[in-house]
């Protein structure tokens, strides 16, 4: 794909400002990476290779007597009994890591939470939980909830605000009176209502969330769809017979998305933030979920235990650090008064 003229000065400004171009390698370097979180921390092998057969835990269920065990029950394969029985003939291929997130290591050197040894490289939580395993697990969803709000957010709000601007007079002004409305009510108090009847999950608050933040983009878009649907190439258009729906989405849209790109990093900061905000008061993920909020409130119940709380601090901070920076390089780059 061959970009414009004007894409490429775009991106050539864009990788002119290091620090935002190396925090978004950095950034996607660590979010791919943990997408890979079942195959680097879990208490499952990756395959193991017994009696001649190939075997997949994770994806599949295995019983203890499918290598050589006393009981229809699922394998424990931490179990030292299992291990043997399948070492006898055959091998098995770990993670880096031999936890997941909900795992609880039993065999711990101290009373939990424990402190960072060659097992558990950070330590564990109050309840005998890998701080490692569930940071890379954390880390994950609250990207994954923070892409999925900013998409679903930013595309209602493009929507919503390219209606009020486009059109204007009665539709835009209720739309400013709803926006007045919709935005005073205290979001809090709405999840603790909702909390109090329906269980969190990450679909429940993804939709409460979604209710509220799509306002982030709608005065920017509405701005520039005010300004532009007046421009002589639009009314030469206009009196052409050119569709309302083609002027806004092909002729009017890419000049706001100059504007509303900009918005993104900083909107999926917010979204992490709030996601982490809600977890740490507990109306967040349902207990037990790998939660960076959740181990936030961990480090604070556990002083003495300060590997917690260091922890979860450097990765939230580093985290919101290249977004912000990406941002930061993104409305420097797309910035039409700077030039090379």
């Amino acid at each position: 794909m061959t970009l414009s003229p004007l894409n490429r000065e775009r991106w050539h400004r864009f990788r002119q400002n290091r620090r935002g171009y190396w925090s978004l390698w950095l950034f996607l370097g660590l979010f791919v990476f943990s997408l890979f979180s079942d195959f680097i921390a879990n208490e499952k092998p990756v395959l193991i290779h017994y009696d001649n057969g190939w075997y997949f835990p994770l994806w599949n269920d295995y019983t203890e007597l499918t290598f050589g065990g006393d009981f229809a029950v699922s394998a424990d394969y931490r179990d030292p009994y299992i291990a043997e029985q399948i070492e006898k003939d055959g091998w098995m291929l770990w993670p880096l890591v031999r936890f997941n997130y909900r795992t609880i290591n039993y065999d711990l050197p101290a009373p939990a939470p424990s402190a960072p040894t060659s097992e558990n490289w950070l330590g564990t939580d109050d309840q005998g939980r890998d701080v490692f395993a569930r940071l890379l697990y954390g880390f994950r969803i609250s990207v994954l909830f923070g892409l999925t709000l900013t998409v679903l957010t930013s595309i209602i709000g493009i929507a919503a605000g390219a209606v009020q601007g486009f059109y204007g007079g009665k539709i835009d002004l209720f739309g400013q009176r709803l926006l007045e409305v919709w935005s005073s009510v205290p979001t809090l108090f709405v999840l603790i209502i909702i909390a109090s009847f329906v269980p969190p999950s990450f679909w429940i608050l993804l939709g409460i969330l979604l209710l509220f933040g799509w306002m982030a983009l709608v005065s920017v878009v509405r701005a520039e769809f005010l300004r532009a649907r007046n421009f002589d190439y639009v009314q030469a258009a206009r009196a052409l017979g050119v569709s309302d729906r083609t002027l806004m989405f092909r002729h009017l849209l890419p000049n706001a998305m100059v504007a509303t790109v900009t918005f993104l990093p900083f909107i999926m900061v917010g979204s992490i933030t709030s996601l982490t905000a809600l977890d740490f008061l507990g109306f967040g993920l349902p207990p037990g979920s790998p939660s960076l909020g959740e181990m936030i409130s961990q480090g604070k119940n556990n002083l003495h235990a300060p590997w917690i709380g260091l922890s979860v601090f450097v990765v939230l901070s580093v985290l919101l650090t290249l977004l912000v920076f990406v941002g930061e390089a993104a409305r420097d780059a797309l910035d039409p008064n700077r030039t090379r």
